[in-house]
């Protein structure tokens, strides 16, 4: 029996996969949390093989989360369940340490066969970028910007667009102000930008 667990910060979304798993023969759900830094409390004291969790989450994002796992919790694999873009954030992902990444908008089955998939060791993505990857294209304007970007950068970014301070970055990242105002300075030249405010007005569109 594959031990599951969910962490996503709405309440029903996280009471809706509890219930459409509650009848599997092959997954148990274990828990459910609704922030990255439940998630390490959780694997701390209960015994998990798989976690499902947005990217997007309180406290911990999904990257610093994925960064701790590959480190400290290597045998658990991570797959990222995620409304944003496949295209944006799901090499980052796989990069930072996740075994697969799968859009809220599919259904039980998909979410059913990634998890076996991951279970069995290997990566899950959807068909459409496994295909675009296998090809060496760019997917989109918003996808070949992201991929010339490091997954620390690419979490820098993130928690800048979500209204993060300096400091708040640094200490989520666990890395000094000096380290964020340098991949700040890195985005920017990347991006064309001058201060903050363009910089994330430009990474919206980008993803838009």
């Amino acid at each position: 029996m594959i031990k599951l667990l969910i962490a996503d910060n709405h309440p029903i979304i996280r009471k809706g996969l509890e219930l459409l798993f509650s009848a599997s023969s092959n997954i148990q759900v274990v828990g459910s949390v609704n922030d990255g830094e439940a998630i390490i409390d959780f694997i701390k004291k209960a015994p998990v093989d798989i976690i499902l969790t947005e990217i997007d989450l309180p406290k911990l994002n999904g990257l610093t989360v994925l960064r701790v796992l590959k480190t400290e919790f290597p045998s658990i694999k991570t797959i990222i369940f995620s409304a944003q873009p496949e295209e944006v954030y799901a090499i980052n992902a796989i990069k930072a340490g996740a075994a697969g990444y799968i859009s809220k908008a599919v259904n039980l089955i998909t979410i059913n066969e990634a998890i076996l998939k991951v279970n069995e060791g290997d990566i899950y993505l959807s068909d459409e970028l496994n295909k675009e990857l296998n090809l060496g294209k760019k997917i989109n304007r918003s996808g070949s910007f992201y991929k010339k970007l490091s997954t620390r950068e690419a979490e820098v970014l993130k928690l800048l667009c979500v209204g993060k301070k300096n400091k708040e970055v640094a200490k989520e990242l666990n890395v000094n102000e000096k380290t964020v105002s340098t991949y700040k300075a890195r985005l920017m030249k990347k991006l064309k930008v001058t201060n903050l405010v363009d910089l994330v007005n430009q990474a919206k569109l980008a993803t838009s």
